[in-house]
């Protein structure tokens, strides 16, 4: 499948918030080994670290086609995405970086 930069950088963008919420429940909940976590806890977060692991999965076969398709090495996509998205944070253009 053939993915745009702009497709990577949102892909990025939501695997980042999904993991946002898992860490965000975490603190919340206290961590596991001193607070017990009740089965509604325990499900919410496992459902929310499930849908992260997913999601940065779909990053990373979505960079590796992106970097294969280009003729370029992962990690330059993967630093042009971080770029990307740190520009969108500070309201920059969001033109994908060359």
């Amino acid at each position: 499948m053939a993915h745009t930069f702009e497709e990577l950088v949102a892909k990025q963008r939501a695997a980042d918030e999904a993991h946002t919420r898992v860490r965000h429940l975490q603190d919340a909940y206290g961590p596991p080994a001193r607070a017990k976590w009740s089965a509604q806890q325990t499900a919410t977060w496992e459902t929310a670290r499930r849908a992260w692991r997913d999601l940065a999965r779909d990053v990373r076969i979505a960079v590796s086609e992106y970097a294969r398709a280009e003729g370029v090495p992962r990690h330059e996509v993967e630093d042009r995405v971080q770029r990307a998205l740190r520009r969108e944070e500070e309201g920059e253009a969001d033109a994908p970086d060359a």
